[in-house]
């Protein structure tokens, strides 16, 4: 058994417990995440902590960066940008 996200299961047209047939197929690309210019100039800022972010999993840079991405107003988009440089910060 495999779990699906409510989001690929509503892609895919199925209901939670539908047995369904699938092929799984290795992806053994690399998993980069694109940085938004804004928090990129703020992480280039000091070295350490652009490493610091650099060096986070692919999971929890896609989260910094979708917290980023999903603000709504501009001031939002910079206090998450500074949340995001304190949290990986040395």
């Amino acid at each position: 058994m495999l779990p699906v996200s409510a989001a690929n299961r509503e892609g895919a047209r199925i209901a939670a417990g539908d047995i369904v047939e699938i092929t799984l197929e290795l992806d053994d690309q690399p998993r980069e995440v694109e940085v938004p210019a804004d928090l990129a100039a703020a992480l280039d800022t000091d070295a350490a902590t652009r490493a610091a972010f650099d060096a986070l999993s692919f999971s929890d840079r896609r989260a910094h960066v979708a917290s980023v991405e999903d603000a709504k107003t501009a001031e939002t988009r910079e206090r998450r940008i500074a949340k995001v440089v304190a949290a990986v910060a040395p």
